[in-house]
């Protein structure tokens, strides 16, 4: 495991790359991801990808709007494509500090409570590495190893490796290990202040990136939701003017453009954030996680095809893949992850009251009560996850007579489908505590105040982040639909009023957008009025209809819906694929059904 620089010395690599293996930022960001590829393969790679990205863009740009164009296009497309590559494992790997970081208040929790058992800075570093996960726990378990055989604890080692990334991590490092040599009426102030030093710094760094992305947010709003939104009612108008817009240039801006300038922009805020309090990993291993592949396939297809139907039956015709697409994917995501956000549900009750467990086992340990005993009672008297899990463990323990890790976390432990890293912290400090016996009272005590701070902190960040993620969340599932649905039935009725009678003028911009006038098909069809062998705007077969109009901006409010919610998803509680797939499984059918509810309530004022 290598550190956030990708060094093993922690030291940023130096030195002016070549062409062939890419800038030490690159390479760093390869090596702290641990991929078998090296940075030299990463350029060759997004050398190719822009080759064949520009090659289709070009050929699909020229077939629909000529030569010239296609090869703007293709070049652009080609650009972008291999930018993306080449600066994809940079990202990659911020996101996965930003990940990391979030975990620092808990990592260095466990170390002070740990120095407050036993004033050895060692045996704190090694309690801490081995009792938490991910890159810092990794990383602090690395430095411990190195220096087994050492007169430190590879402590201040770790603190300079990511010191560039949250310098409070250095500072409360150099507390506890000046905690280690303190008098011990000096020892509890110095830990106190290292934790407070880790909480304080985790704070005001996100408060700093709250009114930093403020603005980005707004412009990602403006220039993403209202003004392309707000485009789509000008068509009729330019089409009047004699300014037809072609469907491959719409399609082209709505489908290819904007999407791709929104995911850059959600990826670049995305990296910004400094700290992520990311839930913990569920993968399919786990025993409450079934595999559901062909159920969410059948489900979504199902779903999807109804939705359709019905779609196509009580608004329009062109409605029915907007609704299948958006009703579809939404039900099938919702239906693979249910059980995953099932389990996660689980794990964050059982941390919401695992301080009141704490606080009832601390205060019988204290008062001479074995931590066996103690276990059994704090299930005895908890109620919901929390309760159950302790009560499991404390039968365990006195079933098997086995020790408390093992009556938490041994085969078939009531722990072990709790992937929890606070949840195995405070496991693996009962364990200490059973050993140590009384004094261990005040510890666990200890315990229970700083995962209440750590909750609070979690909650505190949200809430911060609720005035951004909030509107980014409603613009993505109501606003936008519902905008883009009043926008599309809003052009329909401009259409059927010049058709209907206000001039040449005006009819040739109805034909220009394929809305049949008088005689014509109206919304649902792509005929054009006017006299055999006549030549009106829009009377080639690359007019834009209503129906190819309302189905462009029917995918772009579903690309939006799919975008938004991910980044504001991930910009509250760092990018985890549940949480994610759950939320854009919600979003994507609200979307869809706002939207089309939007054009036939509009539709139907108009």
């Amino acid at each position: 495991m290598t550190g956030p620089d990708g060094d093993f010395d922690g030291a940023p690599q130096r030195g002016t790359a070549n062409g062939n293996e890419g800038s030490a930022e690159l390479r760093r960001a390869v090596a702290f991801l641990e991929w078998d590829a090296t940075s030299a393969r990463v350029i060759e790679a997004g050398y190719r990808a822009g080759a064949g990205v520009a090659l289709v863009f070009a050929v699909v740009v020229a077939f629909v709007s000529g030569p010239v164009p296609g090869v703007l296009f293709g070049l652009a497309g080609g650009l972008c494509a291999t930018h993306a590559v080449h600066r994809g494992p940079v990202w990659l790997a911020s996101l996965r500090r930003t990940r990391a970081l979030g975990a620092a208040p808990g990592l260095v929790g466990r170390l002070v409570l740990r120095m407050r058992l036993d004033p050895s800075t060692e045996r704190a570093v090694r309690f801490a590495a081995r009792t938490g996960d991910g890159p810092l726990a990794d990383g602090l378990a690395r430095r411990e190893r190195a220096n087994a055989d050492g007169p430190t604890s590879g402590l201040r080692a770790f603190a300079r490796e990511w010191r560039p990334w949250f310098p409070a991590i250095d500072r409360a490092a150099a507390l506890v290990r000046t905690a280690a040599s303190a008098p011990p009426e000096r020892r509890g102030r110095c830990l106190d202040r290292a934790l407070d030093a880790t909480i304080a710094g985790t704070t005001d760094r996100l408060a700093a990136f709250v009114g930093e992305v403020r603005g980005p947010v707004s412009a990602l709003y403006a220039f993403g939701v209202l003004l392309p939104l707000a485009f789509i009612a000008l068509l009729p108008a330019a089409a009047a003017a004699g300014v037809p817009i072609g469907p491959g240039v719409i399609a082209a801006l709505y489908l290819g453009v904007l999407p791709a300038g929104l995911l850059a922009a959600a990826a670049w805020l995305l990296s910004r954030r400094p700290v992520a309090f990311a839930p913990p990993n569920i993968d399919g291993d786990h025993p409450d996680v079934p595999e559901r592949g062909i159920h969410a396939a059948v489900a979504g297809l199902g779903t999807g095809g109804v939705a359709a139907v019905v779609a196509a039956r009580f608004v329009a015709e062109w409605t029915a893949p907007v609704a299948g697409v958006g009703v579809g994917a939404g039900v099938a995501l919702f239906v693979a992850v249910r059980h995953r956000r099932a389990v996660l549900s689980n794990v964050r009750a059982v941390e919401r009251t695992l301080p009141d467990a704490m606080t009832v086992i601390g205060g019988d340990v204290a008062e001479g009560v074995a931590v066996e005993s103690a276990i059994a009672n704090a299930g005895e008297r908890l109620d919901g996850a929390t309760g159950e899990l302790f009560e499991r463990a404390g039968q365990r323990s006195d079933t098997l007579r086995v020790g408390v890790r093992e009556a938490f976390l041994g085969r078939g432990g009531p722990a072990v489908p709790v992937p929890s890293p606070r949840v195995r912290g405070a496991v693996a400090l009962l364990a200490v505590a059973a050993r140590e016996g009384r004094p261990a009272g005040d510890v666990l005590l200890e315990l229970a105040d700083q995962l209440e701070d750590l909750r609070e902190l979690e909650s505190d960040a949200r809430r911060q982040l609720a005035t951004v993620t909030g509107t980014l969340t409603n613009t993505a599932a109501v606003f936008a639909p519902l905008v883009g649905g009043a926008t599309v039935a809003l052009a329909t009725g401009i259409d059927s009023v010049d058709a209907g009678g206000l001039g040449a003028g005006a009819t040739a911009g109805a034909d220009a957008l394929g809305v049949g006038g008088a005689g014509g098909t109206g919304a649902t069809g792509g005929e054009t009025v006017g006299s055999p062998g006549e030549s009106t705007p829009g009377s080639n077969g690359g007019a834009l209809s209503v129906p190819v109009l309302g189905r462009i901006v029917g995918a772009y409010v579903l690309i939006l819906a799919a975008l938004l919610t991910a980044l504001a998803t991930g910009l509250e509680r760092g990018f985890d694929r549940t949480l994610v797939a759950y939320r854009i499984g919600i979003a994507l059918p609200t979307a869809a059904a706002t939207y089309l509810v939007a054009f036939l309530g509009a539709g139907l004022l108009l």
